[in-house]
């Protein structure tokens, strides 16, 4: 309700500049305090009291144009009840603001009474001043005055609101556009520092309340739900559901397709519903509900749940929340999937030897199953655990560019279902960061820095990451310390001086990037340590010499027959012995004509 006051003056009383010169220098001071902040809050505030010392008003507002809804929205405002302010929803051409950016000048209703057009947001308004606010010769708001007398404001104060507005718009959509930036930074930066903490937690309990409590960050829910797709594929689940910052256990079921949150599963889609009551698919779960926001949880093209966030306002989720929310549960798909690979193994390593059996299998199916196929090079790469799982890892990475690829190679610290699970951690965060199509240093830095962040207490990782370019046949390696590839050429055999600190042991540890141009015939070889250190039965290893003399007799050879001779030749030397140490080896045979320099 609006408070009562004193009769306001006259409009003879209104105090306004005295001379053309005061003019001046009030639009002076105006354009001084509109170009002093890029704080659109802070702007607004000042606008309003610098527009009180010339126009009286009882009821002031800016109302700011959504350009998609064509809706005016109040984005500050003095004499308002505030929960009336929050509601306000005005169409172009609706009421005296409407009128004012639909006509693009101001509008003067001296008594609101005889205006049949009057939208009444606050009780004893009789007289209503509005002037549109043009920025670049585009209406982006209405500012807004409202009194409680008739006749309140008089031409003067229109043509005065008038020259107000026109100083103030292009402060106003400046501030908004920087409030705009700023917002979507402090997103992106957000977002960036939630993937990575989401990545390091390994419990699929407690990673579900920490996405529940990181949400919050981002939009200031009442109700939110995250919804697994059961293993038939084909039931929604309740895993973790919050209601008023209180944790609830939910037991039903969703089919896929049934309700918001099975529609969005069912089409790979966010599903925004600003009024739950007008949208059919809803189901009434929650009598509270007003508005809802659906996003699907997708890995490797794969729906594996729902984020569900519900508020009892309509209209409360917006676009901006969408996009948000969508690049977060990218992260959140990939975090899920890994704490429930990192559980999974766990167990199965309590578990007897037919136990163990079934997990070697399993990480057999999460290393590639094919090799990148290039028009100019063929790989080949195989992988043999010390034990029933080990903790070596490769992978081959998508890169947009034609015949371009990431090659991972690495060695975590310690052996069995422990190292297992952390080269699968490490391999997760690989595929997260690919998507940025990172340099080769780059993939490596960033990995470590994920780690770094949430540290595992005795794990590391050492790692080879490169980028094979088809069309250029040109190699870029970057290595953090595993053994020093080779480069057969030309009859020769060569060490690529790559080297670098362990990842996850040092959290600020950078590394070098050495490229190197293939020709045809030429081979490029990545191995694991356990590879060098396998050992004969009179205790020798079978060493770097050996390995380069077998490449260099197998040059000739294709990628495929170069490792299967690198194996065979480690197995008979290391017969009768236990294997140690876990053996991996990639290799990239150049086979196309010898690239243009």
């Amino acid at each position: 309700m609006m408070k009562d006051k004193s009769p306001s003056p006259m409009p003879s009383q209104i105090q306004l500049p005295p001379a053309p010169a005061s003019v001046d220098s009030y639009f002076l001071e105006v354009a001084d305090a509109v170009n002093r902040t890029l704080d659109l809050n802070t702007l607004l505030q000042r606008v309003a009291e610098m527009l009180k010392r010339v126009i009286d008003y009882e009821i002031f507002a800016i109302l700011l144009l959504n350009e998609k809804t064509q809706e005016l929205r109040v984005r500050f405002q003095v004499g308002h009840p505030p929960e009336v302010a929050e509601r306000i929803r005005i169409k172009v051409g609706q009421g005296v603001t409407g009128q004012a950016v639909q006509r693009r000048e101001a509008v003067l209703v001296n008594d609101v009474a005889a205006e049949q057009n009057f939208i009444n947001s606050a009780p004893g308004v009789r007289s209503e001043l509005a002037a549109p606010l043009i920025a670049k010769n585009k209406v982006i708001g209405v500012i807004d005055v409202e009194a409680a007398q008739p006749g309140a404001f008089t031409e003067e104060h229109k043509q005065l609101l008038t020259l107000f507005a026109s100083r103030i718009a292009t402060g106003i959509e400046n501030a908004r556009l920087y409030t705009r930036v700023s917002r979507q930074a402090r997103q992106l930066t957000l977002l960036t520092e939630i993937s990575r903490e989401l990545t390091s937690i390994l419990n699929v309990d407690q990673l579900l309340k920490r996405i529940a409590e990181l949400v919050t960050r981002i939009i200031d829910f009442q109700m939110f739900s995250i919804l697994l797709l059961d293993p038939g594929g084909t039931l929604l689940q309740h895993r973790f559901s919050l209601r008023f910052n209180e944790s609830v256990k939910l037991k039903h079921e969703i089919p896929l397709g049934v309700g918001l949150v099975g529609y969005a599963a069912q089409h790979k889609q966010a599903v925004l519903v600003p009024d739950v009551s007008k949208d059919p698919r809803y189901i009434n779960a929650n009598p509270e509900t007003r508005s809802e926001l659906c996003i699907p949880l997708i890995y490797k093209d794969n729906v594996i749940g729902v984020l569900d966030i519900e508020h009892t306002r309509r209209g409360y989720f917006t676009e901006d929340h969408v996009r948000t929310m969508t690049t977060l549960a990218a992260q959140v798909a990939i975090a899920i999937e890994n704490a429930t690979l990192y559980e999974r193994i766990a167990r199965q390593e309590k578990r007897l030897e037919q136990d163990l059996a079934l997990a070697r299998e399993l990480q057999f199916r999460l290393l590639p199953q094919k090799m990148p196929t290039f028009q100019n090079a063929e790989v080949a790469s195989r992988f043999a655990p010390a034990r029933q799982i080990g903790g070596d890892l490769y992978d081959f990475l998508e890169y947009s560019g034609e015949g371009v690829a990431g090659i991972a190679v690495g060695d975590v610290s310690g052996k069995g279902a422990p190292a297992a699970i952390y080269a699968s951690l490490v391999s997760g965060i690989a595929r997260s960061l690919a998507n940025e199509e990172p340099s080769a240093a780059g993939m490596l830095e960033g990995i470590n820095l994920s780690l770094s962040e949430r540290p595992i207490e005795g794990q590391y990782v050492s790692m080879i990451y490169a980028i094979w370019d088809d069309q250029q046949q040109l190699l870029q390696i970057a290595n953090s310390g595993l053994p020093r590839p080779l480069h057969c050429h030309a009859g020769k055999v060569e060490e690529i001086q790559a080297t670098g600190l362990p990842i996850g042991l040092f959290p600020n540890a950078t590394y070098d990037e050495l490229n190197l141009r293939g020709k045809a015939g030429d081979v490029f070889l990545f191995f694991s340590d356990g590879i060098l250190d396998a050992t004969s039965s009179e205790g020798e290893m079978f060493g770097r010499r050996r390995l380069e003399n077998i490449a260099r007799a197998n040059a000739h050879g294709s990628a495929e027959e170069i490792v299967d001779a690198i194996f065979t030749a480690v197995s008979s030397h290391a017969e009768g012995v236990e294997t140690f140490d876990d053996q991996t080896i990639v290799a990239i045979k150049v086979k196309g004509p010898s690239a243009k320099k």
